[in-house]
């Protein structure tokens, strides 16, 4: 760990008049790394006040969820086109903002979810007439089947009808294709609560 400082520019307009700039410096490099895979080395600049190992490692563990972070925001302006919403005024945009973001959040969470605890049932996250409309459109038979299909099975359905293929090769979906199969599923069980609401016969009073 190290620290410094990064000056004013000297040509800074003295109208407006800044302060110096105090950075602390990590080095992170990975011990014993996997034979034939590069080591992590991380270079890390920081303006928190970094006194001890611990609060070095505590940084060091917020960097390593960068990825995760990066794959939020992704989801927050290609999935939910928050910038293209065009909102006038700051009020507006904290309102949509905060909606989007648990949107957003919920979206990681089924994408991780699947692939780490993928056995456990969709019905967590999934209600009946959404898991059956799902297995029927996508195997193309109905009635669905009795039992509700495993949290996994249930993502790389709700992500084949956004453009996720499933081929041996492509690995899990991502947050892409499992947010455009969410807003397809969305219709299509909407309409399958509506028929079977309708052909169901209806009781006398």
């Amino acid at each position: 760990m190290a620290s410094f400082e990064i000056q004013v520019p000297k040509h800074h307009s003295k109208a407006n008049p800044r302060q110096p700039v105090k950075l602390q410096v990590i080095l992170a490099e990975e011990e014993n790394p996997h034979p034939g895979v590069n080591p992590i080395s991380w270079l890390l600049l920081t303006s928190l006040n970094i006194s001890s190992f611990e609060s070095a490692i505590t940084c060091v563990r917020w960097y390593s969820y960068r990825w995760l972070i990066e794959r939020y925001h992704f989801v927050l302006k290609s999935g939910c086109g928050l910038e293209k919403l065009q909102l006038e005024t700051g009020r507006r945009i904290e309102m949509a903002l905060a909606t989007y973001s648990i949107v957003a959040w919920r979206l990681l969470w089924l994408t991780y979810q699947a692939r780490l605890h993928g056995e456990e049932s969709c019905e967590s996250f999934l209600e009946e007439h959404e898991w059956q409309s799902l297995c029927a459109t996508i195997h193309k038979k109905s009635p669905p089947p009795e039992k509700p299909p495993s949290f996994r099975e249930a993502v790389r359905m709700i992500a084949s009808l956004g453009g996720f293929l499933g081929r041996k090769g492509d690995g899990e979906p991502g947050v892409k294709t499992i947010w455009l199969g969410l807003r397809r599923l969305h219709d299509i069980s909407e309409t399958w609560k509506l028929s079977h609401q309708i052909s169901s016969p209806i009781e006398p009073p």
